[in-house]
């Protein structure tokens, strides 16, 4: 691979971000009379529903506090995400410090606090944004909840939990995986022994307990000591999850100078991808049964945003890390399929939702569960990476 195929391909995915995605959201989402994000943009960025999800509001606030610390220092940046940080310091948490799902435009709370991803997002988002502006009652907020998660995350659903105790318990791969990330995001306000306790917990259930080495797949839910139970749940498979996982541990791999486990997450991904592939119309499936029996979702074939663009990061990390040329040929495969059928350069942003066939089953660029967040978090990530292996390049030029 050319020094130019790498130079390429990091301009398309850095101009994307900064002069179509970014301004999209900055220009159409921010709720100027009661702040805060809308995240409900139709295919132009008007506004189609004017509720507010709490787990989007804090991606958007970490978003343009990145941003504004690893890009540019625009103060247009900053202030986009302190204005959404002081909407959910108003309004987003009830009084036990539990961070609701959703709210009313002005702020009132709709939905209960039944969604610990709401907490690992506002985590999220506060020790990045405690980073842009040395404010301590950000990192002392993201440290409360980042703690809250971790009592919380052997019933992460409390009183909220439908199911009875005891007849199918399982545990679900979400939160082992966002926690693999989110300790890396929040370390600079933690205790390096609680670092490497999660870190090494997080692996470590990931690895022994949703990796079932023997079918190379990683499932979505496993009974309470890993086994595998014969349900809808447990036979579920979502290759994307798997996918943006093996690149969070490829950065603890980097960040421990562990290079078994960057290849071993780097093996996993190729794996993930095979099997997640549709080898009929491209892309990848949402969901799939591992003995191939019917998914209980539906919409197990559609083709989503995010779990292409967490692909391509997966696959650029596993090359740069590795240098095995798998991952670049599925990169440039990826890379096709996405930019041919998600990206929408016409109107701005992507959209998310694609049928089997890669049509657009809607045109919106954002709703309940699409914000600011995969798309541009993605193209960061893939333009850093991309330099990583021009520098790369250039050094072994010379």
């Amino acid at each position: 691979m050319t020094i130019e195929n790498f130079k390429a391909y990091a301009e398309q995915y850095k101009q994307n971000l900064l002069d179509d995605v970014v301004p999209f959201w900055l220009n159409n989402s921010q709720d100027l009379a009661y702040g805060g994000y809308f995240t409900c943009l139709d295919r132009d960025g008007n506004v189609f529903d004017t509720d507010k999800f709490i787990w989007l509001q804090c991606r958007q606030v970490w978003c343009f506090a990145m941003l504004y610390n690893e890009v540019e220092q625009k103060e247009e940046w900053l202030k986009c995400a302190i204005q959404g940080a002081e909407f959910l310091l108003k309004n987003g948490m009830d009084p036990q410090g539990n961070w609701y799902f959703s709210l009313t435009q002005e702020g009132k709370p709709l939905v209960q606090p039944y969604n610990i991803f709401s907490d690992c997002f506002a985590c999220m988002a506060f020790g990045q944004l405690f980073k842009a502006t040395q404010d301590q009652q950000y990192a002392e907020l993201a440290l409360r909840t980042f703690q809250n998660i971790l009592k919380r995350k052997d019933n992460a659903k409390g009183q909220y939990n439908k199911l009875i105790a005891g007849v199918r318990d399982l545990q679900g791969f979400s939160l082992p995986m966002i926690l693999s990330n989110l300790v890396l995001e929040v370390e600079h306000l933690l205790d390096k022994t609680l670092v490497q306790e999660t870190i090494a917990n997080t692996t470590d259930t990931i690895l022994n307990r949703f990796y079932k080495k023997d079918l190379d797949i990683i499932l979505e839910n496993v009974g309470i000591e890993g086994e595998f139970v014969d349900c809808f749940e447990g036979r579920l498979v979502n290759p994307g999850h798997g996918l943006e996982a093996m690149w969070f541990l490829m950065d603890i791999g980097v960040r421990n100078n562990n290079q078994q486990l960057i290849d071993q997450a780097k093996d996993i991904s190729l794996s993930l991808l095979s099997y997640g592939w549709d080898d009929t119309y491209g892309g990848i499936f949402y969901f799939r049964d591992i003995n191939d029996k019917p998914p209980l979702q539906l919409e197990w074939d559609q083709k989503l945003w995010w779990v292409h663009m967490e692909t391509l990061v997966c696959l650029l990390k596993g090359y740069l890390h590795t240098g095995d040329e798998r991952c670049w040929e599925w990169f440039e495969k990826v890379h096709a399929y996405t930019w041919q059928h998600f990206a929408d350069p016409a109107h701005g942003e992507w959209f998310g939702y694609l049928n089997r066939a890669g049509e657009p089953l809607l045109t919106l660029k954002g709703g309940k569960w699409k914000g600011c967040f995969h798309v541009p978090r993605g193209l960061y990530q893939c333009w850093k990476t991309l330099e990583q292996l021009i520098d790369k390049q250039e050094k072994t030029n010379n």
